[in-house]
């Protein structure tokens, strides 16, 4: 049974154009191959382009998407040289050691970027995305936890358990139902849309496995106080004996801060923080799919997690989820890393921070919004209705804007704040000053439909957008 149920359609055939037949346009293919079992016969390699080509022209255009954190845009270099290393097998380290090598050197300035108490032996690996990464740290906490409880585990009272804002990206929980763990969630309050460090503590007891800090929640673009929390930990350490590791999801902010926000302690200096994941592929500015993961020591991952490979006399530790994936993604952070350097990263996120601020102020001077956050963390912002605003919701709002073209998320929060509905723009490199002025002149020119409207006309909030990390 398949996972994503298309719509049901019958099979009958669906005329196309006479042109698209390779050398004569009224004698060979004159109608489309069955959408849902592959047909009997081969075609010309034009004609099934043409076909897929036009079946995606329907998609939405990626740079209008304000509603994803992925890189919609890269140099032309990166991509040729993405091109030239999709067919290397990335897990393939003694037949690709050169491509092994650009991985091994991009972890070591992840975790030279990071703090890692020594660089040079950096223990790190590339994922195809943060969400393998925060499932190989969940395993690596796990693990330890199981070796320090090995004389009562597994046992009836011995339940691990993860802690958590409810904020957290959908991965975490992924990560609690498949690896049979707890998940304890630091409900919403108030004002206070992420995890509550001296909350999370309470949440811990013998069986917590860790503790997970968010740089730059993806409800709205704030950082955790992962130092707070990390204080928090301390204390109950003081107080109990139990010693608590964090793990912090940078899935966007471990590109940002470091940049952006130099003095911000909440890496590898911090010595309870045991491992750190990044998405190459969001603020990394890699297409998809890349992530990183990295730990502060060998003793951070539990050997018996790593599979070792021996290439060129040298050995390559390998963890991860999935076997065969291309290189080129990996490549590509590499030739990113080396064509910016941190002065040139500094400058691209700068100006997609300065874009997110600025657009920001300019939907507050609407009228008929308030801001949650304004893109001074992430270059993400999210804002809801007015409260004084009854004729439309956020949800009409977002229907309206995709007729422009945008993409914008409308979702309600989790727990405790479920009564609050917002819309979350990501800046991205590549949304430009321009851009984002043409989506504030096209925002306020729905103002005027949308305060007519009787009552908020979306009823189906479910399928009115998707909310998408």
């Amino acid at each position: 049974m398949p996972l994503h149920e298309g719509p049901q359609h019958d099979e009958r055939p669906v005329s196309v154009n006479p042109f698209l037949g390779p050398a004569n346009p009224v004698g060979d293919m004159t109608e489309a191959p069955p959408r849902h079992r592959m047909p009997t016969a081969p075609m010309a390699p034009s004609t099934a382009y043409q076909l897929v080509h036009d079946e995606l022209m329907l998609d939405g255009n990626a740079r209008l998407n304000l509603a994803t954190f992925v890189t919609t845009w890269m140099e032309p270099q990166a991509g040729i040289l993405m091109a030239e290393c999709r067919d290397k097998n990335m897990i393939d380290k003694d037949e690709y050691p050169r491509t092994a090598e650009l991985e091994r050197r991009c972890v070591a300035m992840l975790a030279d970027l990071w703090h890692a108490p020594d660089p040079s032996v950096a223990v790190g690996c590339s994922t195809t995305g943060s969400s393998e990464a925060c499932m190989l740290a969940g395993m690596a906490m796990k693990r330890r936890w199981m070796r320090r409880n090995a004389g009562r585990y597994p046992s009836r009272d011995a339940r691990p358990n993860l802690v958590m804002g409810v904020n957290v990206q959908v991965c975490w929980d992924k990560f609690c139902t498949f690896w049979e763990v707890e998940a304890r969630q630091v409900p919403m309050e108030g004002e206070r849309f992420h995890l509550d460090p001296r909350a999370a503590a309470g949440l811990c007891d013998e069986n917590t496995i860790g503790v997970v800090g968010v740089l730059g929640s993806t409800f709205d673009g704030s950082y955790e106080p992962v130092a707070d929390l990390c204080a928090a930990l301390d204390e109950l350490q003081e107080r109990t004996g139990l010693d608590v590791p964090v793990h912090v999801d940078g899935a966007s902010g471990g590109m940002i801060a470091p940049f952006l926000d130099e003095d911000l302690v909440w890496d590898f200096r911090l010595p309870r923080v045991a491992s750190i994941n990044t998405s190459g592929h969001k603020y990394g500015l890699v297409y998809p799919g890349v992530g990183w993961a990295l730990w502060r020591d060998a003793d951070a991952l539990p050997e018996e997690l790593v599979f070792r490979v021996n290439y060129l006399g040298g050995d390559m530790p390998t963890f991860a989820l999935n076997f065969s994936r291309p290189g080129a993604q990996v490549v590509a952070q590499y030739y990113t890393f080396l064509r910016l350097g941190r002065d040139g990263y500094r400058a691209v996120q700068r100006a997609a921070r300065d874009v997110a601020g600025r657009l920001a102020e300019r939907i507050e001077a609407l009228g008929d919004f308030r801001l949650l956050t304004r893109g001074d963390q992430l270059p993400v912002f999210a804002f809801t209705t007015a409260p004084e605003v009854t004729a439309y919701d956020v949800f009409d709002v977002s229907r309206r804007m995709r007729e422009s073209g945008w993409l914008v998320p409308a979702y309600t929060f989790p727990a405790n704040r479920e009564d609050l509905s917002v819309l979350r723009v990501v800046c991205r490199n590549g949304f430009s000053e321009d851009l984002a002025d043409m989506f504030a002149d096209d925002l306020a020119r729905l103002l005027p439909d949308l305060r007519r409207q009787q009552r908020p006309l979306t009823r189906d909030r479910n399928a009115a957008t998707g909310f998408h990390h």
